[in-house]
């Protein structure tokens, strides 16, 4: 069970270096390079300059020429990486989603108690997003004007999420645990304060709210309703 986010932040269990090598492993037909290291290495310099770029003058603004200057990789050098701002999108999609689900399943992967588990799939998202902020904002601002695959894709990974936490909540009602509710809908305005934090993470920051108690936040909120 996750403590707290400081305790998170220091037992995240996987490396962003772990899940970059799995970016690279899924996406090895469209990228040149073979050497793994340098590929990852390499994906991890990509992936963080377009997100920075991407938050400050917006993905679409954004030009490959940027991301070179940005990355301090030659226009050759990315090229080997990805053809265009489609495939671009691919890894920084494939990226969040692989760490999310990794993240999520993880964290509750072992808890026992069933009120426990949900805490901790809605503690592990929330910490997650507080340090993907980049990514996380980048996937939801971006999604809509995605290209019709790759929105596809989006709307994918966020039903997969949200499927994660439709399960807890149905474990929890089949325990007799919580009562019988709509558990899709319940996992639905899950979904969506879980995305307020770190759509309108300003408001919460003004407020004095800090991530952990935001967590303890949303649990009471749900449970309120299953209990």
């Amino acid at each position: 069970m996750i403590e707290n986010y400081e305790a998170f932040r220091g037992e995240l269990s996987m490396s962003k270096e772990d899940v970059i090598r799995d970016v690279y492993r899924q996406n090895k037909e469209r990228i040149s390079i073979k050497k793994e290291a340098t590929a990852v290495k390499n994906l991890t310099r990509i992936i963080e300059s377009t997100l920075r770029l991407a938050n400050s003058k917006g993905f679409h603004a954004m030009t490959l020429r940027d991301l070179c200057g940005d990355s301090g990789m030659s226009m050759g050098g990315l090229y080997a990486y990805i053809r265009n701002k489609e495939d671009l999108i691919h890894l920084i999609q494939s990226h969040g989603f692989i760490i999310t689900r990794r993240t999520l399943l993880h964290y509750t992967g072992e808890v026992e108690d069933v009120r426990d588990r949900l805490f901790a799939a809605i503690k592990a998202h929330l910490y997650l997003s507080e340090l993907m902020r980049a990514w996380f904002y980048f996937s939801y601002m971006e999604a809509k004007s995605l290209p019709a695959e790759e929105k596809r894709d989006a709307v994918a990974i966020e039903l997969e999420i949200e499927e994660i936490f439709l399960g807890l909540i149905e474990d929890g009602i089949e325990a007799g645990v919580y009562r019988s509710r709509n558990a899709r809908l319940v996992a639905s305005m899950v979904k969506a304060l879980l995305q307020d934090w770190y759509l309108k993470r300003r408001k919460y920051r003004d407020q004095n709210v800090a991530v952990d108690d935001y967590a303890a936040f949303v649990r009471d909120v749900i449970e309120s309703y299953l209990l």
